[in-house]
């Protein structure tokens, strides 16, 4: 990918900006993105940023992933978030075999949808598996035309592991039970599988994923697609949080100009001492947070075609979690500066701070969690997850 290419990919998303901030709250009160906003993210090549170039991908590099994510994420953190599995999966699919990479890739528009806990099970069929189960959180789900679900399924020696599988989103049905406080427009729903056949093409044991041991495929020498998957996953989280915390920023400067701070001698909040601590603090956590999300790529990016140690493996998932941190910290500094208004259904920053409290609490991007096991591998121990 080169970085024309990079950029352009960049800069469409960054097009889609004012449209997305225009339609958040509409979102918001359906619980799920339209199928317009689908359209223009799938327009602005968003969902096929990380596709095999053989079927119209970019295989566009990390940073330049988390760059994309953090200007939707500007725009609409649920948005984003939609667009983060999206894009996240399109690379998974690419890890499969040809035949699987031919059915899901055949439109040139991979909607893919997924979930990783191993909440559903699977027993042997010829050719492939029977599976049945539910899985909480599908995020996007709504708009995807494929999902992947992970169940416990017999391997060749008839031992369960967690296994990847593709399935036809059309195949599940869907629960209306998705009600969030924050990315609540992510449509994060529960589905539920009922004696639903996947074919073996379409399968991947996890833990084999997570270690790098894909099958053979046309681009099985290509480094891009030899990451191990947990690695693929954290990283690409990190520029929802980001971009989350940037829109904060900006809605905070935006309602800056002419408002006092009541009950202070302050007629213009712009003039106060307390205002230029509160912006230019939280306006540092940003750059902060910036800078992880960037440490976390590289160590992908700087190291395509390399085994990652453990160490470099769980590093990366440290810095998402530290950005995600440092950027849920910037924006509830904006949000308590922003005064009891901020409050209202119509100020875009109460929705930022929602849905980056939302975001901060999921179990990747959890900092307390993962700097935990970050040091534990500091000092010489396993890591306390099989997610790294």
């Amino acid at each position: 990918m080169t970085p024309n290419d990079s950029a352009a990919l960049v800069a469409r998303a960054a097009a889609l900006v004012p449209m997305l901030r225009e339609r958040a709250a509409a979102n918001e009160a359906s619980r799920r993105l339209s199928q317009e906003t689908f359209d223009v993210l799938s327009a602005a090549d968003v969902f096929r940023m990380t596709a095999p170039k053989r079927f119209g991908g970019f295989e566009a590099d990390f940073v330049t992933q988390c760059e994309v994510l953090a200007e939707i994420a500007r725009g609409c953190g649920s948005s984003s978030w939609v667009a983060t599995i999206f894009s996240a999966m399109s690379w998974l699919a690419g890890a499969l075999p040809d035949e699987a990479q031919e059915e899901i890739f055949d439109s040139k528009d991979p909607r893919i949808s997924g979930v990783f806990s191993p909440t559903g099970k699977a027993v042997r069929k010829s050719g492939g598996f029977v599976v049945n189960g539910r899985w909480g959180f599908n995020t996007g789900g709504h708009g995807s035309n494929w999902t992947v679900v992970n169940v416990l399924a017999p391997n060749a020696a008839g031992v369960e592991l967690p296994t990847c599988m593709l399935v036809r989103s059309r195949e599940l049905e869907r629960l209306d039970d998705w009600h969030a406080s924050g990315m609540a427009a992510t449509g994060s729903s529960t589905i539920v599988a009922k004696d639903v056949f996947v074919p073996e093409h379409r399968t991947c044991e996890l833990p084999a994923m997570i270690e790098a041991q894909y099958p053979p495929r046309h681009n099985a020498a290509n480094p891009y697609y030899g990451q191990p998957l947990a690695a693929v996953l954290t990283v690409n989280a990190g520029g929802t949080p980001v971009g989350i915390a940037r829109a904060a920023l900006e809605a905070f400067r935006e309602r800056l100009p002419g408002r006092p701070i009541t009950y202070t001698t302050y007629a213009n909040k712009a003039e106060a001492p307390v205002t230029h601590l509160q912006i230019g603090e939280a306006a540092l956590k940003i750059d902060s947070a910036d800078a992880h999300m960037r440490l976390a790529s590289g160590i992908l990016d700087e190291n395509t075609g390399m085994k990652l140690s453990t160490l470099a493996r769980v590093k990366a998932r440290a810095h998402v979690s530290a950005a995600t941190g440092l950027a849920r910290e910037a924006v509830d500094l904006l949000f308590y500066s922003s005064g009891a208004s901020a409050i209202q259904s119509h100020v875009p920053i109460q929705r930022l701070q929602r849905d980056m409290q939302a975001l901060a609490n999921h179990a990747i991007m959890h900092p307390q969690t993962t700097t935990e096991t970050y040091g534990r591998v500091l000092c010489g121990l396993e890591p306390n997850t099989p997610l790294y």
